[in-house]
């Protein structure tokens, strides 16, 4: 994998406010800090939870770098809800306009300004398919330093944990990533009245402003609804099962 990577070439870590992509960035650094321009970015969005920025100081403190800040120009406010507002649309099968607004648009003039020779993403071990299937369908300059390591999700929490890093509290809150608080990828009942239950002025945002736009963005029994239309009873997959992760390349959510 060294072989690969040519002097001074820019190497771009595509931070998450994730423990994966956390530990991608110090193994990255550890390999490459000393031969190539290793660069951490993180795409900012205001609806994720406060104690995320937290979680990127401590990660700046142990990476010994700081951590690059890319936005889209046309939003500065980096604001989810402001994107769903101008677009008139929240979410469809191909994705949600936030996501290409805020992390893929972002990435690409972060790029486009940078020009990275190398792009470091903070797939695991045990997601070596989905990173082959992001190298055939998105791009092949992928330097998968977790994967080569053979590190798995738990191993990347263990390591933070050892350097004293608390992973960001979402997770203790039970959400199954560190996204936005409704993230309007999901469609399940059970995701939805998890944030009805701890963030119901999250829960009644997104109810307001699905209903205001026109989106459904439950589904419950094979229909789509309105969130203010979600039974409180209602549940569906377990939230750990879930994938509807907002990564920077856009892949398209599952829930």
């Amino acid at each position: 994998m060294f072989n690969k990577v040519s002097p001074n070439d820019v190497i771009a870590v595509w931070f998450s406010c994730g423990a994966a992509s956390a530990m991608a960035a110090k193994l990255t650094l550890s390999m490459y800090r000393n031969y190539a321009d290793v660069r951490v970015v993180y795409n900012p969005v205001i609806e994720e939870d406060e104690d995320n920025f937290r979680f990127l100081k401590d990660v700046e403190k142990w990476l010994g770098i700081d951590i690059e800040l890319a936005k889209n120009d046309k939003y500065p406010e980096a604001s989810a809800e402001i994107v769903w507002s101008d677009r008139k649309f929240m979410s469809g099968p191909m994705g949600a306009p936030c996501t290409l607004e805020l992390k893929k648009k972002a990435r690409q003039q972060w790029e486009q300004r940078n020009n990275p020779d190398w792009n470091v993403l903070g797939f695991t071990y045990e997601e070596k398919k989905r990173h082959d299937r992001f190298v055939s369908s998105e791009r092949d300059n992928v330097l998968p330093v977790l994967i080569d390591a053979e590190y798995t999700k738990q191993q990347c929490i263990d390591a933070l944990l050892d350097a004293g890093i608390e992973p960001p509290r979402i997770y203790r809150m039970g959400y199954p990533n560190a996204n936005c608080i409704g993230c309007v990828k999901a469609s399940s009942p059970t995701y939805w009245n998890h944030v009805r239950k701890q963030h119901p002025e999250v829960f009644e945002k997104r109810a307001k402003q699905s209903r205001e736009i026109g989106a459904k963005l439950a589904i419950v029994k094979g229909e789509r609804i309105y969130l203010d239309e979600l039974s409180p009873t209602a549940q569906g997959r377990a939230l750990k099962s879930m994938d509807f992760d907002c990564g920077i390349f856009c892949e398209e959510g599952k829930t």
